[in-house]
């Protein structure tokens, strides 16, 4: 026991008067790191005892560890690191590429030029705004006309943040109407690559002929109207489709809407509840209005001819674009159907010193025409579903 302890008590004696190990290496890319703990003097001393076989001293990297952030990246560039890349144009996360000035020759010849210089905005270039490919093809067995939404390229964004849209295309035959498609919504893309078919069965050949084509491109909003991007038509007439499937490509040109006559549009949302026999009016909001007025809305349902109930939302002071967001449900008469329920909505000013009170009239039936006609019947049928659309005043 007495040499057990005599020979720790030796070895314990020959450990102090060492010098501790203060070198803590860790490979980072290749770099000796050391503890933030100890001062210069220390990193010096350890860093000389490091050489090569050959003699010569190994110069050593020192970087300080509080400027690491905690990816274990350096924030500041020490002056006597410099780091090989891989390759030209690789680019470390989280680190800004710096390049030196160059001559114009030099610039030329080697970088090469961004996309979004190297492609002009659609409008400029050819006055449309984007271009459409898509192929027709006709099957006499089946009397199926087939349209193949291949694409749609270098479109206008919609949205000013990201410069992107959520475009999606609806289709129409003209002048029937009676057949309309669209396609699924592809999100933040210019450049969207839908890829889908829509085949139309119990059409001549001959009928085929005397057809057009509508396309409308239309960016998708959650929280508003749709924003139309471009449309496109496409005459049918002198397109020979015996011979198998035909690929076509068409420019996008601005959408020609008719502009209402001064008397503004009004935002309104439909849903049918066919299990309690009621229907929901929300009248959202109005635009485009005539100045210095006061509007309201006044909405009546009448059951034939005869009006049933009336109601009306609140005054809006001096507002051309006013907000009401009023919520009216109407119990509808012991009818499983919608067939001849109307609702009219009258726009009115209630100045009464205004010439004119009543600034403009929409009326939603079964036999409306245009968009609120196509409104109503989408919420016949689709109950219970919120539809929302906009709709152009008219006088009568």
């Amino acid at each position: 026991l007495s040499a057990f302890a005599w020979i720790c008590c030796q070895r314990k004696t020959s450990k102090t008067q060492q010098s501790p190990p203060y070198k803590f290496v860790h490979m980072l890319k290749g770099v000796d790191i050391y503890p933030e703990s100890l001062t210069r003097s220390k990193k010096t001393a350890a860093a000389s005892s490091a050489h090569n076989p050959g003699g010569t001293t190994r110069p050593t990297m020192h970087l300080e560890l509080e400027k690491r952030d905690l990816n274990g990246n350096f924030t500041t560039n020490s002056p006597d690191l410099e780091l090989p890349f891989p390759h030209a144009g690789f680019t470390q996360p989280g680190v800004t590429e710096h390049r030196e000035p160059t001559s114009p020759s030099s610039t030329t010849s080697s970088q090469a030029p961004t996309p979004m210089l190297e492609k002009a905005p659609a409008e400029e270039r050819d006055g449309g705004l984007g271009t459409l490919h898509f192929s027709l093809e006709y099957q006499a067995e089946k009397k199926a006309f087939i349209v193949h939404i291949k694409e749609a390229q270098g479109l206008t964004p919609t949205d000013e943040h990201s410069l992107t849209s959520d475009p999606y295309i609806k289709l129409t035959l003209l002048p029937e109407k009676k057949h309309r498609v669209k396609t699924r919504v592809l999100r933040k893309t210019l450049s969207p690559a839908f890829d889908e078919t829509f085949s139309f069965y119990g059409l001549s050949q001959a009928r085929v002929a005397q057809l057009s084509l509508h396309f409308v491109v239309l960016s998708f909003d959650r929280f508003s109207r749709d924003e139309v991007i471009g449309e496109s038509l496409v005459p049918l007439t002198g397109i020979d489709l015996s011979e198998g499937r035909i690929l076509m490509s068409r420019e996008i040109i601005k959408k020609d809407s008719k502009k209402t006559s001064g008397r503004g549009e009004l935002l309104l949302s439909l849903c049918y509840q066919s299990t309690t026999n009621t229907l929901s009016v929300v009248v959202l909001k109005a635009r485009h209005l005539t100045p210095k007025v006061e509007p309201f809305v006044k909405v009546n349902m009448f059951h034939g001819k005869k009006r049933i109930c009336k109601k009306k939302t609140h005054v809006k002071k001096s507002s051309p674009n006013p907000v009401f967001n009023e919520l009216f449900v109407f119990e509808l008469p012991s009818e499983p159907e919608l067939r001849d329920i109307s609702v009219e909505l009258l726009l009115m000013d209630s100045d009464p010193r205004s010439p004119c009170p009543v600034l403009g009239r929409l009326l939603l039936g079964t036999t409306s025409p245009g968009t609120l006609g196509e409104h109503w019947r989408e919420i016949c049928e689709h109950p219970r579903r919120q539809i929302a659309k906009w709709h152009a005043m008219s006088q009568d």
